[in-house]
């Protein structure tokens, strides 16, 4: 149950609204608790008062036989409220005058005799007596008590205390009536957030579920499928976005794959079947002469060497892809790794004919493999030669600028259509209709791909700089300073 994404919002949702909830009630009631009793409170001064103004204005008026019992007793009788006690108490803590009894019916009050005379108010009153002018305290009783407030005055030189009763009952019966509204009202608010958090839940990752049910039929039969995107601008349309480019790649990266696959296939079968072939010549006869021989061994040789070549270069590449090609890093002179390999290679450009030349260069130190560095420009200039016609001309440059070495291949040939230079570094790709070769110096297409990856592995860049009628050039970027990433191995 817990498992489901959207029995957890509604949990959280229902959990975070009871507590808002609660929070808000209990605030709520003790702001009306706190509001009630300061208001009452404020009533009994202003009562207080009126009480004590009308106190003196009957004590001027009354006979001295009747003194102050008796102007106590007529502002008694003058300010007779519902639910208000008024009592009048000399020095020695002896009623002076009190409100009449009263019977309890609707009113809350008890008889003021039996009040007066309790002990809550006997402490009340105390306390009252010790304490400030004006006091205000709450009083115990039944029916939720009284509100007591007592103000101490003089009178013909003798000192007196006005005590006056409220009592709580109807304040008790609002607050009871309030916390009965929220003991319904608040569950039966979480109650109805949580179904409609769950709908809402439940309707939000809906386009979710759908998508997770798509995605989980989406295949390597179908993978050109792709997840509906209903609105491109929110998350979920940005995750099926960002679902949908992962599965691009996916498609992508498969196709290569695939495409690999056939054209690898394609690249070993032409050399097995030439061998298996000429071995079938070479024993379909019972005895031949030894030249025929020697000439059938040498077409063995020939592409024995060159499946050996397929071979290497996809086991290059597959350990490359894996990331387990073991980088040996040291310091060289770059300079002089070009020399070499043009002393090294310039013997086939000279089968053709061709000009092979070095501009010179300054001292390039760099930290960096050089086996896979030779690799790098060896494949490179065998390509330029096999492309370029006979007469033909090479030049090779090794500069720093800004940073950076440039290695510079370039050479006279027929150039790259401008369709296919996009995919020039693609494994098994040749331009076999815009560059002529002939199939005894033809490569299985694995070169540049090759050299692509070992500039990427010096985090660098191999790319076609220029290829039209005049020929193409292919630029190395290499970082002139050490290489982090590189010093490691």
């Amino acid at each position: 149950m817990f498992s489901s994404v959207r029995v957890r919002l509604t949990l959280w949702y229902t959990t975070v609204l009871a507590l808002v909830l609660l929070v808000i009630s209990l605030v709520s009631y003790f702001i009306f608790w706190k509001s009630n009793v300061q208001r009452t409170d404020a009533d009994l001064a202003q009562l207080a008062d009126a009480f004590l103004v009308t106190f003196q204005d009957e004590l001027k008026d009354q006979a001295k036989s009747s003194g102050v019992a008796g102007a106590a007793r007529q502002s008694i009788l003058e300010h007779r409220f519902r639910d208000h006690v008024f009592a009048v108490f000399d020095g020695s803590g002896a009623i002076v005058a009190a409100s009449p009894d009263q019977p309890s019916v609707g009113s809350g009050l008890v008889i003021p005799s039996v009040v007066l005379s309790s002990q809550a108010f006997r402490k009340f009153l105390e306390t009252a007596a010790r304490g400030e002018e004006r006091n205000v305290r709450n009083v115990d009783g039944p029916k939720g008590g009284y509100r007591g407030f007592a103000q101490r005055y003089s009178a013909d030189g003798r000192p007196y205390t006005l005590v006056i009763l409220r009592s709580m009952h109807s304040q008790q019966e609002t607050l009871e009536e309030i916390r009965v509204t929220f003991a319904w009202v608040i569950p039966l608010a979480i109650l109805l957030a949580a179904l409609g958090g769950y709908f809402l839940a439940r309707k939000s990752l809906a386009p979710v579920v759908a998508m997770s049910a798509q995605a989980g039929r989406i295949g390597a039969a179908n993978l050109h499928d792709r997840l509906n995107v209903k609105n491109e601008r929110d998350e979920l349309g940005q995750l099926a976005k960002s679902f949908n480019s992962l599965l691009d790649r996916l498609d992508q990266s498969f196709e290569r794959q695939r495409r690999f696959m056939a054209d690898a296939s394609h690249e070993l079968r032409t050399p097995v079947a030439i061998l298996r072939g000429e071995a079938e010549v070479a024993l379909s006869q019972p005895s031949r002469r030894p030249e025929e021989y020697r000439e059938s061994l040498a077409i063995l040789h020939q592409e024995a060497r060159r499946l050996s070549l397929i071979v290497e270069d996809l086991f290059t590449l597959t350990r490359a892809d894996a990331g387990q090609y073991p980088i040996s890093v040291s310091d060289f002179y770059l300079e002089e790794l070009v020399a070499d390999c043009v002393h090294s290679i310039r013997a086939l450009a000279l089968a053709k004919k061709i000009t092979l030349n070095v501009e010179s260069a300054e001292e390039s130190v760099i930290h960096a493999d050089e086996a896979l560095l030779r690799r790098m420009l060896l494949n490179l200039l065998d390509n330029a030669i096999k492309y370029t016609p006979e007469g033909g001309r090479i030049v090779v440059s090794c500069q720093r600028l800004r940073g950076k070495y440039t290695l510079v291949v370039s050479d006279t040939g027929a150039g790259i259509p401008g369709d296919l230079q996009s995919r020039i570094f693609e494994r098994f790709f040749r331009v076999d209709k815009a560059r002529t070769r002939s199939d005894q110096d033809g490569g299985a297409g694995l070169g540049l791909a090759i050299a692509r990856w070992i500039a990427e592995a010096h985090d660098g860049r191999l790319e076609l700089s220029r290829s039209d009628a005049s020929g193409s050039t292919f630029t190395v970027f290499l970082p002139a300073a050490p290489i982090p990433a590189l010093q490691t191995h």
